[in-house]
């Protein structure tokens, strides 16, 4: 079993790669542009390997919970810098929301490892 050190590190890949998945699905135009499609499959198999080796570890649940909750807040950080998209009151306050309940599960929880 790996040690918890290992599986954040490849919890934190595989949402690394999301996020980089997810940007090349911006980028992609609606599929209609080959590298950043490909770019895009490539990087989401890679995340989903990622996922797959931590949930050896960790519940589904929380593992789903963080994955999701750290892209939601990447993605939008990544959104706004880049594309340029603007984010009003209150989807900052619901990510502010996100990155609290993700710190709730990691420093509070017991089920985080099997």
């Amino acid at each position: 079993m790996p040690s918890a050190f290992v599986t954040y590190l490849m919890l934190l890949t595989a949402i690394a790669l999301e996020v980089v998945g997810t940007s090349f699905l911006q980028r992609s135009e609606q599929f209609t542009k080959a590298v950043p499609t490909v770019l895009m499959a490539v990087s989401y198999l890679g995340a989903f390997f990622f996922l797959s080796q931590v949930l050896r570890v960790m519940p589904v649940g929380v593992a789903y919970a963080i994955w999701s909750g750290l892209g939601i807040v990447l993605i939008s950080a990544i959104g706004f810098f880049v594309f340029g998209q603007r984010l009003d009151l209150p989807a900052v306050l619901g990510l502010v929301l996100i990155i609290a309940g993700v710190l709730v599960i990691n420093l509070f929880s017991r089920t985080v490892q099997h």
